[in-house]
Parts: C-alpha cells; structure tokens; sequence
C-alpha cells in the first residue's frame, strides 16, 4: 500500500505555531506522516528560526493521534547514540509507538562549524554511524545488560530502562542513495530504507541492489520497507503551472530537477508519484518549502491523496 506524507525543513523558518499548524492540517487531512530535518542551519546564509528537533517530535508526540513521523535524518554528530536512542525509545513510547528513527552520518559542514561540533571527514562519519546504528540495535532488543566495542562509541553493561513499549523500539530508518556505504547499511540495520532526490529509474535500480543485498545478509526483502524523500512543487491548474514556469524562468525539467523533485499540477504529481510507485515507493515523504501553505496542502490532499490513500478514512 502507498502512503504519502510531508517533510518539513525545521531549519527553514520553523517556529511552534508553524509547526503546530503542519500537524494539525496533516492530521485533519489524511497524510500518512510528517517528517522533518534535523538540522541547525541551512547550507547557506541567512540562518533563520528553527526548532530542535526531538523537541518539536516529542511535543507532535503528545499534539497528535494518527500520523507517524520522525527525522530524516538526526546526523551521529549531533549526539551521543546511547542518548539518541533512550530519548527515541521514549518519544515513541509517548506516541503509542509512531516514531520513525531516522539515522544518517551527517552532511552539512556550515552548522557544524557555526556551533562547534566536530565534523570529521565521512569515512569516519560513516564509521561513527556503524557504532551508533549497533549501540541502537542493541540497547532497544536486549533485555539484558549489552556491551559493545565500537571505534567511536561503545557499551559496557548498558540495559535501557524502562524497555520499549513496542516489541523492537521505534523502526530504524536510513536515508541515502550510495551503493557503497549507505545500502549496505541499510541491508543489515534498517527497517526503512529512503532514498533522496532521486529519479524513479535510478530508485528502481537502487531499489533492486537492495534486494540483492539483503538476500545476501539472509533478510526477507519485506523486512525493510522502501520510501522516497523528494521535493513536490504543486501547481493549482495549468494556468498557474505556465505562472510558476514564467516567473522562475525555468523548464518543466528543469524545475523537476531531470527527474529528481515531483511537480506540476495535481494530474501530472499524481503520474509522477505512480511512476515511483511502479519504481517500488511505498512511503513518500514530499518535502514541503512552503511552510505557510495550507491551501497548496488542501488541494494535494484533495486530489492527489484520494488516488493512493484508497483504503483510509
């Protein structure tokens, strides 16, 4: 079954009315979920207002009743693995269990430096997330005193108290396109796999290379469950599609991106978002910039959720 929900960029003017506005509208209207970044800064100047992330998460937690939602992705810099994972497992427990661990290495050095977290370089971030993604693992599964060597992070008798309400804690979800490092991570940790900014040919092909690499880790191709991050830029009618063109000065290529971001008018996203559904997407998390408009979430919930979301109230 396809589900289809947003992303928020909390960095991105973010504040607690913006954000209880997006909750509330994605709840009313039937989106499966709301992510967000978890970010400081965006990638350049001018920095504007923003939420922390698993603050703005455990209030959703408590605001809402339906949606999933989660991060894509808390970077292994931000914070010590043990603590990401008690303050995950709790925040799900909040929930009734509708938390999404989203975990990646961390890309974006601007916000690093502005506030003093060390940025190594990505094989050792990469490195860093093997450690976390094991100490995750091990502290929401173990009913029992875990230990663990890591190059970065370790364990030595560390139980998690209180135990997860849901049997496993809160799904892992990884987030990245790269055969080398991030799939094959994906192979052995995830529940969730997303891929980012990417064109439903080479989701497939990603898609594909995951099959067979999980069939090599000895894992059911079910177990881990395919979603796509992306941007959606949704124009109400051709007239304003032909605006949107005109103003930006820019193709409809060019505005997709070559097949990397969804756009147009609600038929044309509804043939993207199926061309994806045939490429194996079974989540979408639409990266939503617009953080004031309601009316342009009304409308795609209006005309676009109605074709995947057939089997929800």
């Amino acid at each position: 079954m396809t589900s289809i929900g947003l992303m928020i960029e909390g960095q991105s003017g973010l504040n607690w009315e913006t954000w209880r506005r997006i909750l509330t509208t994605a709840e009313q209207l039937g989106y499966q979920s709301v992510f967000r970044s978890d970010h400081f800064t965006d990638p350049e100047p001018p920095d504007e207002a923003s939420l922390e992330a698993w603050v703005s998460l455990t209030y959703a937690a408590t605001y809402t009743n339906r949606i999933e939602f989660g991060t894509l992705v808390s970077p292994v810099t931000f914070r010590h693995p043990s603590i990401l994972v008690r303050m995950a497992s709790a925040v799900d427990d909040l929930s009734d269990g509708r938390l999404i661990l989203g975990m990646g290495a961390g890309w974006q050095d601007r916000e690093h430096r502005a506030f003093g977290v060390p940025f190594p370089d990505m094989p050792t971030r990469f490195a860093m997330l093997r450690d976390a993604l094991e100490i995750t693992v091990r502290l929401l599964l173990s009913d029992t005193p875990a230990s663990y060597v890591g190059e970065h992070f370790s364990l030595d008798d560390a139980l998690m108290l209180p135990r997860p309400q849901r049997a496993g804690g809160p799904p892992i979800l990884i987030g990245g396109n790269g055969v080398l490092r991030t799939l094959p991570l994906a192979a052995e940790f995830a529940d969730e796999w997303n891929g980012v900014f990417i064109s439903p040919e080479i989701y497939r092909e990603r898609n594909q290379q995951l099959d067979q690499l999980l069939h090599d880790a000895g894992r059911a191709s079910g177990e881990v469950k395919r979603s796509l991050m992306t941007r959606v830029l949704l124009a109400r009618d051709d007239a304003d599609w032909r605006r949107i063109q005109a103003e930006r000065n820019q193709t409809p290529d060019e505005l997709r991106m070559d097949g990397k971001a969804i756009a147009g008018t609600p038929s044309m996203i509804v043939d993207q978002i199926s061309a994806y559904v045939e490429a194996g997407v079974e989540r979408f998390m639409l990266q939503w910039l617009d953080l004031d408009d309601v009316a342009g979430l009304e409308l795609m919930a209006q005309v676009v959720l109605p074709h995947f979301h057939k089997n929800t109230d």
